[in-house]
């Protein structure tokens, strides 16, 4: 917390994102919880017992119909229809939207040995499901929003860490619906009706940022999705018309009750810099390296570092794949250039964290060089 007010620290804050990030139970015997593999166990208790937790939690109970879009209004099964076969090694679940004469249909995938869920066949496919879409009542998505379990969270991590609250934003709740493809050609060329799409997306979620930020005030949120729009898939300008008019609201809810807001962009963030620190963002995760970025740490620090605290900027890949003497290099580097010069603060954080059941020794022993670096242990 005295990082994001911007006062002194005795170290850079240390965290793990994902690892630590949920509240894992490495003793649940489910099949796909990759948590009960015995070589995940030294790693989520290094989580747990020296990293700064930054707990994330969403405020929603949902039911979820794509990767960030939730219904639990009146009316769902009017609309919507979902299956779920399971055979033990993979989770398939089958959504069938009907709505304005169409039938659409989402596919999900989920395999055991793998902490991830893949949409192998998207909900949108052309503008016009689209216009289909956008004749669905809005009550059909409504939200029961409960913040008594952040509040319980908060108060069972003490001085440990805190909690975030997590949310998307209305490009990842529309984007979302369909392939990468489709969505950037329909946000090229149907810009009137993907604002629509874009403003049916926004009214529950601002909504819901408002409800949430009176109710749980004073607390650090994340808002991802603004990806979607950065290069080299949309143009700057586009970023400003897609992720700026719906986020800056976003921003300004939180703020007004003493909370920070955390951007969360992957990828190339040299032509949008300018754009995130205008919507009055307080931090910026994950501020990835070249080649996966296209700006150096440093840089960020020195233009917008004043303003907003840096959370980064360790590759995933790299904590995965470099042998630990490489890896500590990459983490003394990423140490000097986020706490270089003046700046309201950083934090030291990986891009991502592993997905898959099995760990390597030397990737065990990398997350433990993160610690040792920023003093945790």
């Amino acid at each position: 917390m005295a990082t994001l007010r911007g006062e002194p620290v005795d170290r850079p804050a240390v965290s793990f994102y994902e690892i630590g990030g949920f509240r894992i139970d490495p003793a649940d015997p489910d099949p796909y919880n990759i948590y009960n593999s015995p070589d995940w166990q030294p790693l989520v208790e290094l989580a747990e017992e020296h990293s700064d937790l930054i707990r994330m939690m969403s405020p929603v109970r949902e039911r979820s119909i794509d990767p960030s879009g939730s219904a639990t209004g009146a009316g769902w099964q009017e609309f919507f229809q979902e299956e779920t076969q399971d055979d033990g090694e993979t989770r398939i679940t089958r959504t069938v939207l009907t709505v304005g004469g169409r039938t659409m249909t989402q596919i999900t995938k989920r395999d055991r040995q793998v902490n991830t869920v893949w949409t192998v066949e998207h909900l949108l496919k052309d503008a016009d499901d689209v216009m289909a879409y956008l004749t669905i009542p809005d009550e059909v998505f409504a939200e029961q929003i409960d913040t008594t379990p952040l509040e319980a969270e908060d108060a069972a991590l003490g001085d440990r860490g805190i909690v975030m609250v997590d949310t998307e934003d209305p490009l990842c709740a529309a984007a979302a619906l369909f392939s990468m493809e489709d969505y950037t050609i329909l946000a090229f060329t149907e810009p009137a009706l993907f604002h629509r799409l874009l403003e049916k997306m926004a009214l529950r979620i601002h909504a819901r940022t408002a409800e949430v930020s009176r109710r749980f005030p004073g607390h650090l949120w994340r808002i991802y999705g603004p990806e979607y729009a950065s290069e080299p898939y949309l143009p700057p300008a586009m970023f400003k018309e897609y992720v700026v008019r719906y986020v800056e609201p976003m921003v300004r809810a939180i703020q007004t009750h003493g909370g920070y807001a955390r951007i969360h962009c992957h990828g190339r963030l040299k032509n949008i810099l300018e754009l995130i620190a205008g919507m009055g963002a307080d931090a910026l995760d994950p501020i990835e390296p070249p080649p996966q970025g296209d700006v150096e740490l440093r840089e960020v620090r020195e233009r917008h570092g004043r303003q907003m605290v840096l959370f980064g900027n360790l590759e995933v890949a790299d904590i995965e794949l470099l042998p630990p003497p490489r890896f500590e290099e990459k983490v003394k580097r990423a140490l000097a250039e986020g706490t270089a010069g003046p700046g309201r603060g950083f934090v030291l954080m990986p891009s991502a964290s592993p997905y898959g059941r099995e760990l390597s020794p030397p990737t065990l022993r990398n997350y433990e060089t993160i610690l040792r670096l920023a003093g945790a242990i």
